[in-house]
């Protein structure tokens, strides 16, 4: 059963294998309120599925739950936390385990058709703790992927019955070679002691080329390495996020900064100064440089500047800046947030930018 976009290279993936071995898929209704209602008609064994439906079927376990009463409720978390602890320990499932899975579990187990082994998540990081849920109370194998549509989606892919590979999408798969490679600007040392770098790829399973694009394919394909523009702290324990990016207009420098936990970007600003100070006077905003930087109506004012860009650009939802602050003290090098050759600092100003608490997700 696939919860995922139809186009999505995950989605495309699963379903050729699925049919290639004779297997029926069941498709929502497009509904996400009648999810957990679509799964017990269809009473899938393998759900794949996006962190966003599984975050919904989390919810709406712990509801029902709570719904229970306190007899009830207090029964599954004292089973919950006893199958946890034994799963997190490493050991044997055991008599106590079967029985806490067949009298507690098997509801839930049930409230997903009864049949489910296998629940995939892709496409973005599944959160530790609905994971570990997931794998404590359905009594199924819940495993992470990582891959792109270069590389036939699944690259990486978790281990079952590994609870310490929770939080990570697990060791490459064995069609392929990965490596990571240093990225200096970002102080990625891919032979450090805990290595840093950029995921990339080798293997039959690569694209030949981007369409008419020679230019963006030799950008990204060296010496038959293609290179994800994914960075990770190690290649078997890593939540994912394209490398932030970086841009220019032509009256601010902007730093842009996403999180794979978080649904939309945020950026920091340094505006040009006598622009700012144009608007102000054309908009009725007093104020001087700084003053006019702490503006609501300024930071709303760039915000839409920076919408109206991204839609003549026909930027996806997701790619749309949504939160700013305006710093009107450039990036230097006094902070350490720039290189002398003017380069941004990107792990120091995600630092300087948090301690400073101006770069915040509300």
């Amino acid at each position: 059963m696939s919860y995922l976009p139809l186009a999505h290279i995950f989605d495309r993936v699963v379903e050729e294998l699925f049919m290639f071995h004779g297997a029926s898929i069941g498709f929502w209704r497009g509904d996400v309120k009648l999810l957990v209602e679509d799964i017990g008609t269809l009473k899938p064994t393998i759900l794949c599925a996006v962190p966003r439906v599984l975050d919904r079927i989390f919810s709406g376990l712990q509801a029902k739950i709570s719904a229970g009463g306190f007899i009830k409720s207090t029964m599954f978390n004292l089973a919950y936390k006893f199958k946890q602890f034994r799963m997190m320990r490493g050991a044997k499932h055991n008599e106590a385990a079967a029985i806490c899975d067949k009298v507690v579990f098997s509801k839930v187990k049930e409230g997903l058709g009864g049949n489910v082994r296998v629940i995939l998540s892709g496409a973005a990081p599944l959160a530790t703790h609905v994971e570990e849920y997931l794998r404590v109370v359905t009594c199924a194998h819940v495993l992470q992927g990582y891959g792109l549509t270069e590389t036939c989606a699944g690259s990486f892919v978790s281990l079952p019955n590994q609870m310490s590979m929770i939080g990570t999408v697990g060791p490459p798969v064995p069609n392929i070679d990965a490596r990571l490679e240093s990225v200096p600007d970002m102080n990625y040392d891919a032979l450090a002691s805990t290595p840093r770098g950029e995921i990339c790829i080798k293997g039959e399973t690569l694209f030949s080329g981007y369409y008419r694009r020679e230019d963006l394919t030799e950008e990204v394909l060296v010496d038959g390495w293609f290179h994800t523009g994914t960075s990770c702290f190690q290649c078997l324990s890593c939540h994912l996020f394209p490398l932030c990016g970086r841009c220019k207009s032509k009256e601010w420098n902007i730093w842009v900064y996403g999180n794979s936990f978080e649904s939309f970007l945020v950026a920091v600003v340094n505006p040009n100064k006598e622009a700012l100070e144009s608007w102000a006077e054309g908009n009725g905003t007093s104020g001087d440089f700084e003053a006019l930087c702490e503006n609501p109506k300024a930071k709303e004012y760039i915000l839409g500047e920076l919408s109206k860009t991204g839609k003549e650009k026909k930027l996806k939802g997701f790619e749309f800046i949504r939160a700013v602050h305006l710093d009107p003290v450039p990036f230097d090098m006094e902070r350490d947030l720039i290189t002398p050759t003017y380069k941004r600092k990107r792990p120091q100003l995600l630092k300087y930018y948090q301690l400073m608490h101006k770069l915040r997700w509300e």
